[in-house]
């Protein structure tokens, strides 16, 4: 049997902590085993870190986001990139989360330093795969991401 494991601010504080330290500015605690059908993890998320827009194009892969510290700025596309909804997602606030079908495209901004996340999706893992990833937006680590995060930061403005 395993022991049940919490959502603390002891955890918090370490998500938020290596978050600092990872170069992607960002770190994952999986409270799921790798083959387990649902995935289910806290996020430390730094305002450095770029998360590209994408989709989950399987039927399978709906995707649930609450935040459980600080606040991101949630931005929802459609097919060629046109912002068609953003919210401000805030712990504690109007909007604590997300639920998105699959298939929409979609991308996040930390809009406070030390962000906290709790994710939950269908397993198991798989890279995002072709068709995913947004053909309009920069690729994690290709030129231009600076200039992409900024204006995606500035919808929030």
């Amino acid at each position: 049997m395993t022991t049940p494991r919490f959502l603390d601010q002891t955890l918090f504080t370490e998500l938020a902590e290596k978050a600092v330290a990872n170069p992607r500015g960002r770190q994952h605690h999986n409270f799921h085993q790798m083959e387990e059908p649902c995935h289910r993890m806290a996020v430390g998320l730094q305002p450095s870190t770029y998360i590209p827009p994408h989709r989950h194009l399987s039927d399978d892969k709906a995707e649930t986001l609450l935040v459980l510290r600080g606040r991101l700025g949630l931005l929802i596309f459609d097919e060629s990139g046109g912002v068609i909804h953003t919210r401000v997602l805030q712990a504690g606030g109007e909007s604590v989360g997300v639920d998105l079908p699959p298939g929409v495209f979609h991308g996040l901004v930390v809009l406070e330093a030390d962000s906290l996340m709790f994710e939950c999706k269908a397993g198991p893992y798989r890279p995002v795969g072709e068709g995913e990833l947004a053909h309009w937006a920069p690729r994690e680590g290709e030129p231009g991401v600076a200039e992409y995060q900024a204006w995606m930061r500035a919808q929030f403005d």
